[in-house]
């Protein structure tokens, strides 16, 4: 007998199927009609409506079709794609060490191509020095109390960020000023990752922004987020990691990294904004 699905994921179902049932109310349709048109059993709509049985990819979108919905089948087949590993805690993504945590994301950074990237509270991942990275590393190693491999971890970020020096990716980030800011770590190892900061900007396929104290702004500062390929976002919080991929949430998080691009210096304006938080340090 299979195991019983965890709470997030009936949770998940349920979402769904819920989703579905209003689909085929608001068609006017009853679920034995739908079944006729589906091509199945009366009894296969009752459980996937009921939550009792998954549909699959297709299923979806015969109900849909029937439905003259297909419009949301796209994000219905992408909600029912995502699992209880789209939504994860950072305890238990974390308990065997931040080393695995890195490693989880080589292959995804290997086959994306284009990378929009705004953050709001340290330097990005890709941009880290090795003494900023050890230092932000260890602080979150001390505050959530997983095993301290900060020195594997570092190994592995900085072998992971070395799709930043292929052409083949590209890259545009957007940083909050405050991010240069912050002290996370000693005022050399500051300097030191402002400084390689300046050196990266130089790259053909590094496009970077901040947005100044001083902006006007059009959105409010959110969240970090990554948006990969126009296909998946990654959007991080205190307690979790969470793994996007319905195409409505894609393209709001792709459509508030526009905004947030708007308000961003760049080119020497940029490179002023680090050169002054370089300076400021003591």
């Amino acid at each position: 007998m299979p195991p019983h699905p965890s709470s997030s994921v009936q949770k998940a179902r349920e979402e769904l199927a819920g989703r579905l049932r209003e689909i085929r109310r608001d068609a006017g349709i009853s679920g034995r009609e739908l079944a006729v048109r589906c091509g199945w059993s009366e009894s296969k709509s009752s459980r996937i409506e009921n939550a009792r049985t998954p549909p699959a990819d297709a299923d979806i979108r015969a109900w849909c079709r029937a439905c003259d919905a297909d419009d949301q089948a796209p994000d219905l087949v992408a909600a029912n794609r995502q699992s209880i590993d789209a939504h994860v805690e950072w305890r238990r993504l974390q308990r065997s060490g931040l080393r695995r945590v890195q490693e989880s994301t080589e292959s995804l950074y290997q086959r994306t191509r284009t990378f929009r990237v705004y953050v709001s509270d340290v330097i990005p991942g890709f941009l880290q020095t090795p003494g900023y990275a050890s230092a932000l590393l260890s602080s979150i190693a001390d505050f959530r109390g997983t095993p301290n491999d900060v020195s594997d971890a570092v190994a592995v970020r900085l072998r992971r960020n070395a799709v930043l020096t292929n052409g083949a990716h590209r890259f545009s980030f957007v940083l909050e000023e405050s991010v240069l800011r912050y002290r996370l770590c000693s005022a050399d190892t500051m300097a030191a990752q402002l400084g390689h900061l300046l050196g990266v900007m130089d790259l053909q396929n590094v496009a970077l922004g901040v947005v100044p104290f001083s902006a006007r702004r059009t959105v409010w500062p959110m969240p970090t987020f990554t948006i990969f390929d126009g296909a998946r976002v990654h959007a991080d919080t205190l307690d979790a990691a969470s793994t996007l991929t319905q195409p409505s949430q894609v393209d709001l998080y792709a459509r508030a990294f526009e905004q947030l691009s708007v308000g961003a210096a760049r080119g020497a304006a940029a490179r002023s904004l680090v050169a002054t938080a370089l300076a400021s340090l003591d």
